[in-house]
């Protein structure tokens, strides 16, 4: 009668130890692949919100200072010349240049806070989409106010003639949110030489807090830098290393290491300012 030939200990043993080296193995690699996975979400998420964002600033912001009073789509319930004057001398909005908000105005806030930009220019309708009551595509006086507000980027439309005092307002304004998880926004401001002797390109970029002083000299903003820290959603990615940022002019923050960050900058060139620099020498 034979006997039956079964596994050693050892050979049990050795057998257990390379089923868990293979079983680790495979969870390593799982693992491996879900990190790589969400920190390419949260890369792509990053990246498209960054375009997204730098896109529509661009194409609203180069309308600033504009405005054309040989336009035939102007409402011209104010006397337009002299608005058109008071838009591209004010092209952006200082604290104290509206008679009935005289706190709405670009504001420098370091690197543990957010810059405000206030803009005019001749448009149809606001940031937010409205008309505030005028006839559809008719022109008018618009004044775009851009914030951070619980990490959003929000921003407000206004009537520019209401807040000078020059009509009763028609419309309430609104505010739309433009993007979340922003965790910084910084802006400059490209200046021109004085009137008399500028070709209309910037000769120094400053910050909001300089811009007073500088119209009073007769310089004017003909260029916009900004630049905007973006996060993931939370707790997408883990990194090693803890990461620094800066944001244009401003110091170096730390930030956390649970989330992927990126930095998005934007010079533009306000060819509108340029002209008006150039045509007032």
């Amino acid at each position: 009668m034979s006997r039956q030939q079964g596994f050693s200990l050892v050979e049990l043993m050795i057998s257990l130890l390379l089923g868990t080296i293979i079983t680790g193995a495979v969870i390593q690699v799982l693992v491996s692949s879900r990190v790589t996975n969400s920190l390419n979400q949260a890369v792509a998420q990053v990246q498209e919100s960054g375009r997204f964002i730098m896109t529509r600033l661009s194409r609203e912001l180069v309308e600033v200072g504009r405005y054309d009073t040989v336009s035939a789509t102007i409402d011209n319930s104010v006397d337009v010349v002299s608005e058109a004057a008071y838009v591209e001398n004010h092209p952006i909005v200082l604290i104290g240049d509206m008679a009935n908000d005289t706190t709405l105005g670009s504001t420098q806030e370091g690197s543990t806070g957010h810059d405000t930009l206030v803009v005019s220019m001749l448009d149809s309708q606001d940031c937010t989409g409205s008309n505030h009551g005028y006839v559809d595509d008719e022109e008018f006086h618009v004044v775009n106010h851009y914030f951070v507000s619980d990490s959003k980027l929000k921003c407000t439309g206004y009537d520019g003639r209401v807040l000078r005092g020059l009509k009763a307002s028609a419309v309430s304004a609104k505010t739309v949110t433009l993007l979340d998880n922003v965790v910084s926004f910084q802006v400059q401001y490209g200046i021109s030489d004085e009137a008399e002797n500028s070709t209309g390109q910037a000769i120094s970029y400053v910050t909001a807090n300089d811009l007073e002083g500088l119209r009073a000299n007769n310089q004017q903003v003909v260029a916009l830098r900004w630049g905007l820290l973006l996060r993931s959603y939370e707790n997408q990615v883990v990194q090693t290393a803890t990461p620094r940022f800066a944001v244009l002019n401003e110091d170096a923050v730390t930030m956390d290491n649970r989330h992927y960050y990126q930095v998005f900058t934007k010079t533009l060139a306000l060819r509108n300012m340029k002209n008006f620099v150039r045509s007032s020498r």
